[in-house]
């Protein structure tokens, strides 16, 4: 990740929140835009020429957002980043944001894995006790492996919380072999 890149989340960021904007719904509008981008090469050639003139280029956008029905912050900061010719590095950039958005709001990124599918209500107990982890709000995302036995191994941030059958075999035989 480029430093510009996280210079131009911060700078949306402080936008956004200055405006008391929903940050989800605005980082939903962003993605929408760079998947509308994303999927059309001749938008890609309009927005990303430099012959062809800004105020060509405003229209095309202002019909993109109004189609898409972005926040006028979230029109305005595309807009920004086209002038900059940086629009090739919008998907760094709403990565960028993503992570950012997520610390401004204390969400934590909480990978679960588990031996089972899980229900819903294992899931809400076991993210009842993430969220005592994590000392706020987090965002699960969940994975199987058999392997683990049974229980679940939880990674929020760089920890690793393992309460698997297979950790707890593990352990046992540390034990047994240093008895």
């Amino acid at each position: 990740m480029s430093v510009l890149s996280l210079r131009y989340a911060h700078a949306f960021a402080a936008v956004a929140a200055s405006a008391n904007l929903n940050a989800a719904a605005a980082e939903q509008q962003l993605a929408d835009f760079s998947g509308t981008l994303g999927g059309s090469h001749d938008l890609r050639e309009v927005l990303m020429n430099p012959s062809i003139a800004n105020e060509q280029k405003l229209k095309v956008l202002d019909a993109i957002a109004a189609r898409i029905g972005a926040f006028p912050q979230v029109r305005n900061f595309v807009a920004v980043i086209m002038q900059n010719q940086r629009l090739s590095e919008l998907n760094e950039i709403l990565s960028e944001y993503h992570l950012v958005a997520d610390k401004e709001a204390h969400v934590a990124e909480a990978e679960i894995t588990s031996a089972r599918p899980l229900n819903d209500q294992d899931r809400a107990e076991l993210e009842a006790q993430v969220v005592k982890l994590a000392g706020g709000r987090v965002r699960a995302t969940y994975h199987e492996d058999a392997t683990l036995l049974g229980g679940a191994v939880v990674r929020l941030g760089s920890t690793v919380y393992d309460g698997s059958i297979r950790a707890q075999l593990q352990q046992l035989k540390q034990k047994l072999v240093n008895a």
